[in-house]
């Protein structure tokens, strides 16, 4: 893990807390942004690398908390909350919301340490995933509608005739389609575009007017 690779975002409205959060960081050769509220951590540029926010509960604008919910649906870093007021209905809120932890002041350097780098890791397992979906979607959009049509038919299992059968093609051009979709998709086997059907959430219904009802 490098410096350039990652970034820490901090969150907290004392200046000593950001400026000894920050000095801890760099110690670890870590990079830091430091910020005074929840608003400019909001309206703030962000560079796209794997990330971690230590969002401390009592903010002058808005409650740690409640950010956690208002920013739940962006692509949001996890979130480690630091706090000199715990409680339980707190700590339970924040964690059932994705909070990687929630820390009580005073914490140790090595507790806030482990947060962080689960944190971090945690966000460049989100991205990898997230690349991949994406990369999958751009497969998906080079197909041809013949072949969004044999997808979900080959992989829900039916065989080679009876998906033919279904859209009134023949055979010859059905195996024509299937190995076209299998190439476009990248898939290395049935099995592995079975997986990413499913990653892609595509629908799987036929009729099975072959060999069923």
């Amino acid at each position: 893990m490098t410096a350039d690779d990652h970034i820490v975002f901090i969150v907290d409205d004392d200046e000593r807390i950001r400026e000894a959060l920050g000095e801890l960081l760099d110690s670890h050769g870590m990079r830091a942004i430091a910020f005074e509220s929840a608003c400019d951590y909001v309206r703030a540029d962000k560079p796209d690398v794997a990330a971690c926010l230590i969002l401390d509960i009592e903010l002058p604008d808005i409650n740690g908390l409640d950010l956690q919910s208002q920013i739940a649906d962006r692509d949001h870093p996890p979130i480690v909350f630091i706090t000199g007021h715990g409680d339980i209905p707190s700590s339970v809120r924040a964690i059932k919301h994705g909070a990687v932890d929630f820390l009580t002041k005073p914490f140790s350097d090595a507790d806030l340490m482990a947060a962080i780098h689960a944190a971090i890791a945690e966000d460049r397992k989100k991205r990898s995933e997230r690349a991949e979906l994406d990369m999958l979607r751009r497969h998906y959009l080079d197909l041809t509608p013949r072949e969004r049509e044999v997808l979900p038919l080959v992989v829900s299992g039916l065989l080679n005739k009876q998906a033919a059968a279904e859209l009134g093609i023949s055979e010859v051009t059905l195996q024509i389609h299937r190995r076209n979709v299998m190439q476009k998709m990248a898939a290395a086997s049935l099995a592995d575009l079975v997986r990413i059907a499913e990653r892609l959430e595509i629908p799987i219904t036929h009729s099975r007017r072959v060999g069923g009802n």
